[in-house]
């Protein structure tokens, strides 16, 4: 989903080269590394789906969460 995102706004080349281990994190994970996301740049949108557990540690239900991502084309360091 985000990759397609990407594809749009930067092109193939990103796109591809696309890692969800590193490139993309929610707002406040790019401030903890010391960087900070540029102004006017739009969250990208992706799903993911939170687990409900009871007592027994089984797993009752999933809840879907939207989560706001930022691209590393869109921080920039701290100053």
């Amino acid at each position: 989903m985000v990759q397609e995102q990407l594809r749009q706004k930067y092109g193939d080349d990103v796109a591809d080269n696309f890692d969800a281990t590193r490139d993309a994190m929610p707002f406040v994970s790019w401030a903890g590394y010391g960087y900070h996301v540029r102004k006017g740049e739009r969250a990208l949108k992706s799903i993911t789906f939170v687990e409900v557990k009871n007592a027994k540690g089984e797993v009752e239900k999933k809840i879907r969460r939207v989560v706001n991502l930022f691209h590393r084309k869109q921080v920039s360091p701290m100053k």
